[in-house]
């Protein structure tokens, strides 16, 4: 089965995905270091510089929203931030950035020693308390397991021994409390958002072999959506969506430090209920209001407050899971299409901001938000979301190298014969010329026009395996050294390359078009999908599509026109003709402060 390529060997090359990554970059820069460390400070007892009186608090230097001292989430964001800079540090020479990053991790240790050696958090210890029966308070685990991971993160990514010296002392409050609450509220430990930390509990038995982690991997384990999903039938329906999928991360992790077959039937069981019997909304969304949405009736729950992104990038954590399993690519498919509507869609391609939800209506507008005055919970997840493509994109077999997401990247594997160098980016011939593209002449307008490079030193052949989009809306065409392979091997959703590989070069082209894809319980409205990219209507009301369905060629042009961007033309494009009132489509992704429309009121028209 496939096994991820590691993260310090992959390089995203220029493209619209490492735009993104740069945007993310220079937000958790801009940072300041004592603002995202202020609400463990002030657990600490460290007065902030120049904030033990605030006589004026709109100019006070801290993070407002959900970071305010006031907040009771507040810190949950720097567990993000952490979980992120390890990542992009660990995938390239960032010498500020980790300087940055150590310093903080330093300050954490200092806190720890000023809280008596153990608590480290951002909030009282009391709050864990407040989780009994009788009293309420919002989320003090899932705000502790931010910290917990980013730290974790800082470990494995960077070998830093005082990140996981934190945690090590941090895990016998955790053991003390835990043993404290089975004999008193038992509930509690199941109790204030902690799905997630089933998941890390594992992950540090698996890094430290210390039994304080399996007692704590044990004692978070009976979770009750886990009797749900063994009972089968539909386990979710107006759940709370982001409290409920990293549930399934800890059952995928457990199966892998256990090897117990349960674990990974509890995977596969969430994933049934919340995607195969649920559907979902074109861009992979299935929430409303933070909630999950019943089976097939999205329509009915077409609002302002659909697809949180939080559940975006935990689905995508779910789905990679799976996929390194399994090998199968509707895993990946799906991965992809969360990348183009929701990784992109919901960071604004100018600022990096996130958006908390992904509107459906009709006439809808994205709300970012600031950069220091909202820290919602989708900004960590946002800034993680923007590091983790090199993790998505090359996997490695025992018969050679899984390509699963096509972004523009280059990465050094290690097969059992030798080293293999590859890269892969858009091919166009006559890329650089300055005038339209002549598909006489050889030239090709599409992004899934993609060239492979190959470089090995392993002498026995080896498979170079390519996912074959679920989109495709053709035969893929693939040349070997300039050679078109005739009858390529295609199998269980891939083109497999098998050869003896030296130095190489390996042209693919994915044929795509616009469909049309029914609204879940909504039979007279479309999204139009072009590839794996939802289309939006540039509207601020709904509209109507007539034509023949099947064909959406019919009713719709192509816009094009030469940039100055990454590529040499726009791209995926599209205008609608012969309408009563015709319109502009483009990316989902590409939207920004517009009104925008995805979900059409349809006639069918077919061609006769």
């Amino acid at each position: 089965m496939p096994d991820r390529v590691p993260l310090q060997n992959v390089k995203v090359a220029p493209s619209l995905f490492r735009r993104r990554m740069d945007l993310n970059e220079a937000y958790l820069m801009e940072l300041d270091s004592m603002c995202l460390l202020q609400n463990f400070y002030l657990e600490a007892g460290i007065i902030l510089p120049g904030q033990q009186v605030m006589p004026d608090p709109s100019k006070a230097k801290l993070h407002w929203g959900w970071e305010a001292p006031s907040c009771q989430l507040r810190g949950h964001f720097l567990g993000h931030w952490l979980s992120a800079a390890a990542r992009l540090c660990a995938s390239g020479e960032k010498p500020e950035l980790r300087a940055k990053l150590d310093r903080i991790v330093d300050e954490l240790a200092r806190c720890q020693q000023l809280n008596g050696g153990e608590w480290v958090g951002s909030i009282p210890e009391k709050y864990f308390y407040l989780m009994k029966p009788g009293s309420y308070i919002w989320s003090p685990q899932y705000t502790m397991h931010k910290t917990i991971l980013g730290l974790k993160d800082v470990y494995v990514y960077l070998g830093n021994p005082v990140a996981i010296d934190i945690l090590d002392h941090l895990a016998d409050w955790y053991v003390r409390w835990v043993k404290e609450m089975e004999e008193t509220s038992p509930e509690a430990v199941f109790s204030g958002e902690q799905a997630g930390m089933l998941e890390v509990w594992a992950d540090l038995l698996a890094l430290t072999g210390k039994e304080k982690y399996r007692f704590l991997m044990n004692a978070y384990e009976g979770n009750a959506l886990f009797d749900r999903l063994d009972a089968g039938g539909d386990a979710l329906s107006d759940d709370h969506a982001n409290a409920s999928i990293p549930v399934s991360h800890g059952a995928g992790r457990l199966y892998e430090v256990t090897g117990d077959e349960k674990w990974k039937k509890r995977m596969e069981a969430f994933w049934k209920t919340a995607v195969t019997e649920r559907g979902m909304f074109a861009t992979t969304g299935s929430n409303s209001g933070e909630f999950w949405i019943p089976p097939h009736v999205h329509g009915q729950y077409m609002t302002g407050t659909d697809q949180e992104f939080c559940t975006v990038y935990n689905m995508v954590r779910a789905a990679e899971y799976l996929f390194r399993w399994t090998g199968d690519t509707r895993y990946a498919d799906y991965i992809e299409r969360a990348i183009y509507n929701g990784f992109l869609a919901q960071q604004n391609r100018n600022t990096g901001m996130t958006t908390y939800y992904l509107p459906m209506a009709a006439g809808s507008r994205k709300t970012w938000g600031s950069r220091t005055h909202d820290f919602w919970c989708c900004y960590g997840t946002m800034v993680q979301a923007q590091t983790i493509y090199p993790e998505l994109i090359w996997y490695t077999e025992a018969d050679g190298i899984t390509v699963s997401q096509y972004i523009p990247s280059e990465a050094e594997i290690a097969l059992a014969g030798g080293k293999v160098q590859i890269a892969q980016s858009v091919h166009m011939k006559n890329y650089n010329n300055q005038v339209m593209f002549d598909e006489h002449g050889g030239g090709r307008v599409s992004r899934w026009s993609l060239r492979f490079t190959v470089r090995s030193e392993a002498k026995a052949p080896w498979t170079l395996k390519l996912r074959l989009p679920a989109w495709c809306a053709g035969v893929p065409e693939i040349t070997v050294d300039g050679a078109r392979i005739e009858n390529p091997d295609i199998a269980d959703g891939y083109i497999r390359l098998n050869r003896a590989w030296e130095d190489s070069t390996v042209d693919v082209f994915f044929p795509s078009a616009v469909r049309a894809e029914m609204l879940e319980g909504a039979p007279d409205m479309a999204a139009l999908v072009d590839g794996p990219i939802v289309l939006a209507a540039l509207a601020d009301h709904d509209l109507t599509v007539e034509g023949d369905l099947s064909r959406p060629d019919s009713f719709l042009l192509p816009e094009m026109t030469h940039t100055y961007d990454f590529f040499v033309w726009q791209q995926n494009t599209w205008r609608t003709r012969n309408q009563r009132e015709n319109f502009r489509l483009i990316p989902l992704y590409e939207v920004t402060d517009e009104a925008y429309t995805v979900y059409f009121s349809v006639k069918d028209t077919p061609a006769e």
